[in-house]
């Protein structure tokens, strides 16, 4: 009895210490530093894993803000939806509750009709694009800007790469494709392309994805390669069609009122500090793309390629959404767009 109580007491003491280590996924991208004595905080939402690039980037440009600030602007990033969906965080970061946010780009079209152009089909869907995009000072800013209505600005990108599809069975040809359930984000531009598509979709949640395509509610998923190997999506859906019809992005939305009160050192500070850390990790989520998507070929993924036939098929089918986007967005940005980075 002795024993027994001896080991039931030492259960007792070793479970929480488990437990707590399991509840907390990013015990490895704690801070080196103690960031209890810093002036200023700017508080950086995701809600994805920082095991993506694109998402990992909060931490090192929490690193730099700390090391080139001499500690007194701490970067407090909360990535994995700790402070919630992103429409919440998107009302928050309005109100100033939080300062910063990496948005998706599906949803950062709800802040700023105008950031939609980047889920446009082929306009900026490519990494070179993207660079050409990011480097031209004219049409950047005018997207950065766009968010000054809801007291908001873009203060860069990092991505998750191309979109493609998913699937449970083979989609070889556009014929296969209206054979598919897709899910697709909660984003008006995604759903309005996809009935241009004349495609199944359904509009869901990203928590619920799993359990959909484990029991086929969804049989497709409108997706980024690294997001789908590493969420191992790819153990269910083991056909990728790589669509490359758009570049995954996060954008970085900062709180305009916030920004404008930090002494002027400290926003040159985090201004140069997000650009410098954003370029890196757009080259390195160029290095990860193709990394993810060996990994899951080696793991039996196959990937599939559209024809040139049909991926016209798509850009004529889309006309519409060009159409009605290119008002919301403005038709001369949306053609100065396209122009410069070539249909």
């Amino acid at each position: 009895m002795k024993k027994i109580l001896v080991l039931f007491l030492a259960l007792c003491l070793v479970a929480p210490a488990f437990a707590a280590e399991k509840k907390d996924p990013l015990a490895v991208w704690k801070p080196t530093f103690d960031p209890s004595g810093a002036e200023y905080t700017y508080i950086l939402s995701n809600i994805s894993h920082p095991v993506i690039e694109g998402v990992g980037f909060g931490y090192r440009l929490r690193d730099a803000v700390w090391e080139k600030s001499g500690g007194r602007l701490y970067v407090d990033f909360r990535p994995l939806a700790q402070l919630g969906g992103e429409k919440d965080v998107i009302a928050k970061l309005k109100l100033g509750a939080v300062q910063g946010m990496l948005s998706s780009s599906v949803a950062a079209a709800n802040v700023s009709e105008k950031l939609g152009i980047v889920n446009l089909p082929y306009v900026i869907d490519t990494f070179e694009k993207l660079d050409q995009f990011r480097a031209n000072s004219e049409l950047w800013e005018e997207f950065a800007n766009a968010p000054r209505s809801a007291g908001l600005f873009v203060a860069d990108v990092t991505g998750y790469g191309p979109y493609g599809w998913a699937t449970t069975t083979p989609v070889r040809n556009l014929s296969d494709a209206t054979q598919v359930n897709f899910r697709i984000a909660e984003a008006p531009v995604n759903a309005d392309l996809y009935k241009a598509w004349a495609l199944k979709f359904t509009v869901m949640p990203w928590p619920d994805v799993p359990q959909a395509l484990q029991t086929g509610v969804i049989n497709g998923l409108d997706h980024a390669a690294i997001v789908c190997n590493i969420t191992k999506k790819f153990t269910i859906a083991k056909y990728f069609t790589e669509l490359n019809y758009a570049q995954g992005l996060f954008v970085h939305l900062v709180n305009k009122r916030w920004f404008d009160k930090l002494p002027a050192d400290l926003q040159k500070i985090l201004r140069d500090a997000i650009v410098e850390e954003s370029a890196k990790t757009r080259e390195l989520t160029k290095q990860q793309h193709h990394t993810q998507i060996a990994k899951a070929k080696e793991a039996g993924v196959e990937f599939i390629q559209l024809s040139a036939a049909d991926k016209q098929q798509l850009i004529e089918q889309a006309a519409p959404v060009y159409a009605a986007w290119g008002k919301k967005i403005g038709t001369s940005y949306l053609q100065k767009v396209q122009a410069t980075l070539g249909k």
